[in-house]
């Protein structure tokens, strides 16, 4: 069984939960206290550096970074549950393309946004509305890029989901979430809408979209 060290309402701990969920792959959870700076302790950093969760230990192999454990897993067990890294060269290129899209041109401007209407004020703390409007201006021209993908494809990187498409759900969720005009920059562009309600339907987000 993985033993995956993370916070249950973290976004990048559900994402490993969410792999495993795919890939049908036992995992237990030991909880990382974010709230109490658990993170932090020096028994955590003594295998996790930057203070961060979650990171895993699969038989005494340790990983961190949530990317890198969901590749792990999904090429430890290609066979199992929701194939979600294709074999193929020119198939997995794609994949590795749909991938670099979500980092630098998703999470990278939907992070902060989350960060802001989210996490700033379960902290106490006001978010910075330039900021975000700022983002928000940012991203609407990614997400026309999504649209002219998507209207030509079910996924990101072809007809079949990969780990590109679901590490959009953890951030994005809590956006979407934000509704208004927030929601609107899904719901307004038919096919990323499609592709959204898609994704986010999906049994095994669903089952850790609360908590890992």
């Amino acid at each position: 069984m993985v033993k995956l060290y993370g916070f249950s309402g973290s976004t990048c701990t559900r994402l490993v939960a969410l792999i495993c969920k795919e890939k049908n792959i036992p995992y237990e959870l030991t909880s990382v206290n974010l709230s109490k700076g658990e993170q932090k302790a020096a028994s955590h950093t003594a295998i996790q550096p930057f203070g961060q969760v979650p990171y895993i230990d699969d038989d005494g192999f340790i990983l961190y970074e949530s990317r890198a454990i969901a590749r792990y897993l999904s090429k430890k067990y290609p066979n199992q549950g929701t194939s979600l890294i294709p074999s193929d060269p020119k198939a997995e290129a794609l994949f590795e393309q749909a991938a670099s899209i979500e980092t630098f041109n998703f999470s990278v401007i939907v992070g902060p946004i989350v960060g802001e209407k989210v996490f700033k004020p379960r902290r106490g703390l006001q978010p910075d509305e330039e900021r975000v409007s700022e983002l928000l201006a940012s991203l609407q021209s990614k997400m026309d890029a999504y649209e002219v993908i998507l209207s030509k494809q079910k996924y990101l990187a072809g007809d079949s989901v990969t780990i590109a498409d679901l590490c959009h759900l953890p951030y994005g969720t809590a956006f979407y979430g934000l509704g208004g005009s927030f929601a609107e920059v899904f719901d307004s562009r038919p096919s990323l809408s499609r592709w959204w309600k898609d994704i986010s339907s999906r049994p095994a987000w669903l089952a850790v979209k609360d908590g890992a």
